[in-house]
């Protein structure tokens, strides 16, 4: 079992630059595979970025990269979203998920249903 408290949200202009944290309890942490999803008015959850337990690997939503950094600090429970040149259209609520595994990431990394653990979300507003 793990809990996942996101922070770091918060309304910022467009073109500025917000770190997210997502901080998890439990003494495995280094052990889960952790992403990062949003989810704006009227729409579906999306993906955002995902990193392998050990952070050698990390997958990006291609509406991200190049703007957005997905990195974790096994050392302090912790996985990071910075995010640069912010959009309007990043305007969503952005939620940490958690999957307990070791293995090879995959293009099933997108899917909600490939999370176990799930924070309860953090507001990030993106003003034009």
């Amino acid at each position: 079992q793990v809990q996942l408290v996101e922070s770091g949200g918060g309304l910022v202009q467009a073109g500025s630059s917000l770190r997210l944290s997502c901080a998890a309890s439990g003494r495995t942490f280094s052990s889960y595979r952790m992403a990062w999803f949003r989810q704006a008015p009227g729409r579906e959850r999306e993906f955002v970025a995902a990193i392998s337990w050990i952070g050698a690997s990390t997958y990006y939503a291609d509406s991200v990269k190049g703007r957005f950094t997905i990195s974790r600090d096994n050392a302090k429970n912790t996985v990071y979203l910075q995010m640069n040149s912010l959009k309007p259209e990043d305007t969503a609520v952005y939620y940490c998920a958690a999957k307990r595994t070791l293995g090879t990431m995959t293009e099933n990394v997108r899917y909600i249903s490939e999370y176990d653990y799930w924070g309860q979300g953090i507001q990030v507003t993106v003003s034009s």
